[in-house]
Parts: C-alpha cells; structure tokens; sequence
C-alpha cells in the first residue's frame, strides 16, 4: 500500500461541500473494491460505531443477491411506524449520495455528512490506513446513527456479507433474500460459494429469514454452526396475492389480510417476518401504516410522466431480471387491456420500448437473453454509456443486443439523457418505456427526465 496514500493530506474541513468530500474519497484508495474487515475495523472501534451497535439498538442485517433495498425499506417503515426511531442504510443511490443514510425516513443533511466524513477522515489517518469509498461513507452512516442514538438499525449489505464492511457490526436479525450468480469476481462463481459469503452475516444463536425455497448447503452449514433459528418461506412463512389491493401473510402463529404495498410481496414478507420474529412491539396498526406508504424508487417503478408510461427497475443481473418479468408480464396484460378502452385514440399497436445500459463487468449477455426471450413485443433498444467508471461502452451493449435481437431497432446515443429524450419522442402514448439494467441507468434517466 502506497505510504502518499496513507499519509495524504487534504485541504477538505467541515466548509467543504459534500460534492468535494465525495470525489475527494473516491481517490485516497488503491481499488475501488477491496473486501476485508482488518483495514475497517481499527477505525470503526476507534469511532466507537461498533460498541455503540452492541449497547444501544436493535439491528437488522439484509444480505442477498436480489430485493435487498426493498426488503430494508419495509423493515424500516414498519419500525418506525411502530415509534421506533430508526436509521436506514442503503445502497448504491439512485440520484443524490444522501439517499443512503436515512433516519426516520429523512435523508440526513450534507452537513451532517460532511461532519461525519471529518471524524471518519481523522480516525482513518489516525489509525494510517487507507479505506475505500464505500468503507469510508458506510462508517459515516454507522456514526451517524450512533450519534443519533437511533433505536434500531436497517442495515444493507453492499456485496456479500462475510466481508462487507456492513459485518463489522452484530446483527440481533439477519436476512437473506436470495442467492443468485452475481459479483462472481468477488462471491464466487457457483451458488454454494455465494452462499457461504452472504451466510457470513450470521452471528451466535440468532435468527434468519431465508426468502427463496432453494438453500445451498453452505448457508444450512452456517445456520448449524451458529445454532441460529431459521425462518424460510414456504416452510415457516408464506404469502399469498388475494385481489391488487389486498395480500395474505401467513407464519406459525398469525394469518393476517394486509393492504398490498407498492414494492413486491416477495420482499415485503420477507421484512415482515424479520420484524415479527424480532422482539420489537408491533401491531397491526403500525404494519397497516408501513405497507401503505412505504416507497422505494426504481423497484418495479410505473409512473406517467410526459404523457407516457414508464416503468424503471434496476434489475442488473438474472436473477433480478427473470423477477422483472414475472411481475412485468401481467403488468403488460393489464396495459394491453387499458389501452384496449382507449384505442379509439390509437391507430398504433402498443409496444415495448427498452432504455437499457449496464456495467460492464456483469453478465450483460444473460440480461439480454432473459428480454429478448420473453416473448414481450419489444420494437426499439435504446442504449448508451452511462456516466461511470465501469460503465459498459456502448459498442459492448451493441456488440451483444446484435446477437440477440431480431426485428427489434436499435438506437445508440452518446448519453443516457439524449437516449432518454430519444425514446420519449419515438414512443406513443400507448407504448411502455422500460428503464433497467442498473442503478446508474435509472439515475440518469430520472435525472434526465427531472424526476427527484
């Protein structure tokens, strides 16, 4: 490790702008990535987040290939609405860095960033280490929260578990949404090997929801060597669609008819068998409230905007996008039938238009596969690099929708906002603009549309 590195010193203060601290944070490391707790937890215990954890709330762990940030939204509603004072962290975000680090549902102020990031900074040089970006913002949010002597704690893990820097506080609860082939450079290649660094989130005698009926060994091998309770769908909870208002959730010893929230049932029985299986005090009440306001941006995301329809979602690998069109497919039947009522008003067809970019270090051929064989009446691909340094270029995009798509145009633009423009002007009211493929490309497409 580079002694400039360690030893780099700045001219940021608490009257820099969040901006600056941002960039500035982005370069004191020699990778973007770089998994491990030997280099983190010096400086957390040196901030006294980790004692802080252990003393004074409650926390709830969310590891998983897929549905993370809804399953922690849900925990997080409902805590609240139960009275709790609760911080939520979160990422990546969508359009500003505070969506992140949240208490009480409010996103934290730059200043209360900033003022983090200084007493981070200087337990970092302290301790002479460097840590990443992610390692240095994720302790921000931890003190944060420790400082704001928040009751509970939903915490999302960024990659993995074992060795997110997320781990370096004890979970009370854990959560595994599911485990599907993703960041195979740093989980593993296979399922079992996923398995084992998401399963590493476990702690001594506590509680898992497990949120898919498929479990490799390793995570049941990690559950016994922890003597931890297990909690899986389909064997100790289940859930069930009654009419698209209302949903029936069902475990051991409760059956309730809830009101259907906007994000997907999945996730949400996965959050609700966490809170029930917690000590927390929760009626039904507070759970009724949650599932009725609680909201997530980009996560099966349909909205009107400019006289068009659009959906945004941030499936970005397999798993995640299989999961989209399961819920898109039905979608699209409802859409066909509205547009049926309407039709005197078009002379068209009603088709798909896709709004699509990636990064490049995903499995981009797979993503494709999934859309093109759906079977969805997709008529135009627009594409184009996202702003970010493991962006996928354009001429990649192209290079793999070419051995896929047959019939269907596609359009390429330097920017996600002239692809954002485009698509909105070729399309017709009675079309669906699909928006996915990462966090970044919703970022950019609401950015572009001005959406907050």
């Amino acid at each position: 490790m580079s002694d400039s590195l360690v030893s780099s010193t700045h001219n940021l203060n608490d009257q820099s702008s969040l901006t600056e601290w941002l960039d500035y944070m982005q370069q004191i490391h020699v990778s973007a990535i770089d998994m491990g707790l030997s280099r983190v937890l010096p400086v957390a215990e040196l901030l006294g987040v980790v004692q802080s954890a252990k003393d004074d709330a409650y926390v709830f762990t969310v590891a998983g290939t897929n549905g993370k940030g809804s399953t922690t939204a849900v925990i997080a509603q409902v805590c609240q609405a139960a009275g709790y004072k609760t911080a939520l962290y979160q990422s990546p975000h969508l359009s500003v860095f505070n969506e992140r680090v949240r208490i009480n549902g409010e996103m934290v102020s730059d200043q209360t960033l900033i003022d983090a990031f200084n007493k981070v900074e200087a337990a970092r040089l302290a301790c002479d280490l460097t840590l990443s970006f992610f390692e240095m913002t994720t302790l921000a949010a931890l003190l944060i929260f420790a400082e704001a002597d928040c009751d509970v704690w939903v915490l999302e893990v960024g990659l993995g578990g074992r060795l997110d820097v997320v781990n370096i506080i004890d979970p009370d609860m854990a959560v595994i949404t599911n485990i599907g082939i993703d960041h195979v450079d740093w989980l593993g290649d296979n399922i079992e090997d996923i398995g084992a660094e998401k399963a590493g989130i476990l702690r001594k005698d506590i509680a898992l929801i497990y949120g898919s009926d498929q479990m490799p060994t390793s995570v049941q091998q990690a559950i016994d060597k922890h003597d931890a309770t297990c909690y899986q769908v389909g064997q100790d909870f289940s859930y069930r669609e009654l009419d698209s208002k209302t949903w029936q959730y069902s475990n051991a010893a409760i059956t309730m008819q809830l009101p259907r929230p906007a994000l997907s049932l999945m996730n949400t029985a996965n959050a609700l068998s966490a809170v029930l299986a917690s000590p927390l005090n929760v009626d039904m009440a507070a759970l009724e409230q949650a599932l009725q306001t609680v909201k997530l941006a980009g996560r099966f995301d349909y909205r009107e905007v400019k006289a068009r329809h659009w959906l945004f979602d941030v499936a970005h690998n397999e798993h995640g996008v299989t999961f989209l069109l399961k819920q898109l497919l039905p979608l699209w039947q409802q859409h066909l039938a509205q547009q049926k009522v309407d039709s005197q008003t078009h002379h068209t067809p009603a088709t798909i238009k896709i709004l699509f970019s990636m990064l490049g270090d995903k499995d981009i051929d797979k993503v494709v596969q999934c859309l093109t064989e759906s079977g969805l009446p997709i008529s135009d691909w627009f594409i184009a690099e996202i702003d970010y340094p493991r962006a996928a270029s354009t001429e990649q995009l192209r290079g793999i929708l070419a051995s896929y798509v047959d019939g269907a145009q596609i359009h390429e633009f330097n920017r996600l906002s002239a692809a954002t423009d485009a698509v909105m002007d070729a399309s017709q009211p009675q079309d669906l603009i699909v928006v996915c493929g990462s966090f970044h490309t919703i970022g950019e497409a609401l950015s572009a549309l001005k959406i907050s």
